[in-house]
């Protein structure tokens, strides 16, 4: 392949006919905006009507949960659910150091400190061994999060949180509709944290889910997001007021939002299938390309949900280029290519070093790594294109590799 690089001036891998063949996100279909026609004409527009109901019961039901509760985004459901397990002040709870800011803002709401602990090479999730030796006894909660929809180790951090008496919180928000050994995402620990924001698989806009089989936290959950009064109270059944210490909010959804994820949902299943087809060709397409990898799934994931492809770079294979370099080449080339989340911990709030917060010993050497040298991805809706698209992003990694390997020669 002696093709010139489009950023040089060569023809990109993906012509423009091919770039307007990926599908745009979200779906709009005439049939959603008809029924929320109907909300709005119905002027039952907010809180606890039916479709809010429905939709927290089916959400709940796909993924192998009891209970489902709706909320207004992924953040105040990480936080309700730290709440909802009496998370509170004095409290360390385990975060990855490469996740999204939420994930470690969601402990500092509860008063609780968050503790930084470095991730796996390969799937990019919470390393068990070292999560294991991060805990204190201050320690009372783990949130795996689902990076990109590879899923944690959950067998490993499941044991180890039996054995230590800790809270499993999975932060699901990119991993809609994935399986682990039988058992459907967000099921697995006691709470699973969803969000619905914009560019997730399953989208209104904005909003979050809880979801768990343990009734007690799902009243829980209810107060903390209706402040403080129950389902019954909420439907006119029954008058309860808010329980005495615990810190209740206005997260309540509208009628709107949940119609829009009901009709969603539906499309879920067939969506998830078409991603990990897609990926899996993607995979084959650049399972020999020098210094290509794809981030992998988790060890016993029976369905991945992917929200981005990752790839996994090995630098010197492109010519020792930097990875910004590596994704300018191939946005030129056609490709909608991103980095990773930056380490968690290097936000400007944390202020590691001169607060409380701390990185588990070791530092996050893995974290950092992938961060500066290794991680760039497509979002999801990249894999709901055809085999051609697929080719063509293959092509197009395979030209920069080649070029930028060449030009170091």
């Amino acid at each position: 392949m002696s093709e010139k690089l489009a950023i040089d001036g060569g023809q990109p891998a993906l012509t423009e006919a091919m770039r307007g063949r990926v599908p745009k996100w979200p779906v709009v279909n005439g049939a959603t905006a008809e029924r929320l026609k109907e909300v709005y004409l119905s002027a039952e527009w907010s809180f606890n009507g039916a479709y809010e109901q429905q939709f927290g019961a089916e959400f709940a039901r796909y993924h192998g949960a009891d209970r489902g509760v709706l909320m207004v985004n992924g953040t105040v459901t990480l936080e309700c659910a730290l709440a909802a397990l009496g998370v509170g002040p004095g409290d360390e709870v385990i975060v990855p150091a490469l996740t999204w800011m939420a994930t470690a803002m969601a402990v500092l709401y509860v008063g609780a400190t968050p503790v930084f602990v470095d991730i796996e090479p390969d799937t990019l999730c919470l390393d068990p061994a070292k999560t294991a030796r991060a805990i204190t006894p201050k320690t009372k909660a783990i949130i795996p999060v689902h990076l990109y929809g590879s899923m944690a180790d959950m067998e490993a951090l499941g044991d180890l949180a039996r054995r230590k008496g800790l809270a499993i919180i999975e932060d699901c928000a990119h991993a809609h509709g994935g399986v682990w050994a039988g058992r459907g995402v967000g099921s697995i620990g006691q709470v699973g944290s969803f969000s619905f924001q914009q560019s997730k698989t399953l989208t209104c806009g904005e909003a979050g889910a809880c979801i768990t089989s343990d009734a007690v936290l799902a009243e829980r959950l209810y107060r903390l997001k209706h402040i403080g009064y129950d389902l019954g109270s909420a439907q006119g059944k029954a008058q309860s007021s808010p329980p005495a210490g615990l810190i209740c909010h206005n997260y309540r959804a509208t009628e709107f939002q949940a119609l829009i994820l009901l009709d969603g949902l539906k499309d879920l299943r067939a969506q998830t299938e078409k991603r990990e087809a897609s990926a899996a060709y993607l995979r084959e397409l650049t399972a020999e390309i020098p210094g290509v990898e794809v981030q992998a799934r988790g060890r016993r994931a029976d369905v991945q949900g992917y929200y981005v492809l990752m790839f996994l770079f090995d630098l010197k294979q492109f010519g020792g280029v930097s990875l910004g370099r590596v994704m300018e080449v191939l946005q030129a080339e056609g490709i909608g290519i991103g980095g990773t989340y930056g380490p968690v911990y290097r936000h400007a709030l944390w202020n590691v070093g001169s607060s409380g917060y701390r990185i588990a010993e070791g530092g996050c050497p893995v974290c950092e790594e992938a961060c500066a040298n290794r991680g760039a991805g497509m979002l999801h809706h990249w894999l709901l294109g055809d085999r051609e698209l697929m080719e063509g992003i293959a092509k197009g990694i395979m030209k920069a590799q080649h070029q930028l390997s060449r030009n170091a020669e």
